[in-house]
Parts: C-alpha cells; sequence; structure tokens
C-alpha cells in the first residue's frame, strides 16, 4: 500500500513538473517553450483579442530569451499561437491580413511582397472553435504556417515574416492591447 502511495506521489509530481509553469488564457494553455528550426523559443506573452465585448481568440508569442521585445519584427526567430472561440471562413483571414499588412508597410513593399501574400492566402482553411494557428518564422527557414500542427505550407523572406507579424505586433497591429500583452514577458 505505502509503494503504490509512494509511486503515485512520484507520477503525480512528475505529470505536475511537466506542465508546471504553462501559461493559460481564457481556460486555453500554452506551452512554455516552441521550438522553430533548431531553436528553443521561450513564451514571451499572451492575450486575449476582444471586439465589443466578443471573445474571438487567444494568442501566445514565443521568442528567445536574450532577444529584446522592440526586435520582434527583425530577422529573429518567433512563433505566434492562436486559438479561435468562433467559427471563421477561410477567405476572411487574407482579406483582414492584407488590410493590415498595407497600414505597416509602405506601397512598394507590398507591392513586392504580393505574390507571396497570395500563395499564403491560399493556405488559409475555415477554422471552428478550439482550431489553433501556429505562425513560425526562422532565419533561412522562412515562415510557415499550421493548423492544429499539421504544416500548410512554408514562405522565404525575413521581409515577408516581418510583414505578416507586423499584423500583431508592428506599428498599426490588429489590436494595441494584444500586441502589448504579447510583448510583456511574463
Amino acid at each position: 500500500m505505502r509503494r503504490r502511495l509512494t509511486a503515485s506521489l512520484a507520477l503525480t509530481a512528475l505529470l505536475s513538473a511537466g506542465s508546471a509553469g504553462a501559461a493559460e488564457i481564457e481556460g486555453v494553455a500554452f506551452a512554455d517553450q516552441r521550438t522553430v528550426g533548431r531553436t528553443s523559443l521561450g513564451l514571451r506573452g499572451t492575450g486575449l483579442l476582444r471586439k465589443f465585448l466578443i471573445k474571438g481568440y487567444v494568442a501566445a508569442l514565443y521568442m528567445a530569451d536574450d532577444v529584446p521585445s522592440e526586435r520582434v519584427l527583425e530577422n529573429v526567430p518567433k512563433v505566434l499561437e492562436i486559438e479561435y472561440f468562433r467559427s471563421i471562413a477561410g477567405d476572411a483571414f487574407g482579406k483582414a491580413g492584407d488590410q493590415y499588412i498595407a497600414r505597416n508597410v509602405d506601397a512598394p513593399t507590398l507591392m513586392r511582397l504580393r505574390p507571396r501574400l497570395d500563395q499564403l492566402n491560399a493556405l488559409y482553411r475555415d477554422v471552428e472553435p478550439g482550431d489553433r494557428y501556429t505562425l513560425s518564422y526562422a532565419p533561412g527557414w522562412g515562415t510557415e504556417l499550421a493548423l492544429n500542427g499539421e504544416p500548410l505550407g512554408r514562405i522565404p523572406g525575413p521581409d515577408f515574416g516581418s510583414a505578416v507579424f507586423s499584423i500583431w505586433l508592428g506599428d498599426e497591429p490588429m489590436d494595441k492591447p494584444l500586441k502589448r500583452r504579447l510583448l510583456t514577458p511574463r
């Protein structure tokens, strides 16, 4: 009996240690670390996007611990995970993304990015509550979009990665309070 209790307590401690420190927001858990390429990234911040009292999604940003938040749009590895509370049609992602990218880059840059933005927009799928998009970037590797852990495609270029992440983290982001929460170290 005593052995079983000891084994049970040890197993409970081991399982708890694996999830210790993981962030939870609005009932959604995010891991403490993510890996992109060969780089391990720590959880920088989490936030909720809410519009007119309606919860849209929760998000988590991962960056290397030694990279200041001000450098998020530079050629540094990063991961943004977004879990949705509402159903959204796939074509809506491209339309919204294009609007926010246009606010954050100049017209010549937008024209240069257009073929790759069209490529990204073709990757988007409809989402249901509980679905999770992951956007990952690493230098020399490119920007990858995954849905529920399944890679949908990868697009090259640090300029492209910077533009896409500017939707949430640029000077004119989708939501300034969300940007602030994502960039604030936990």
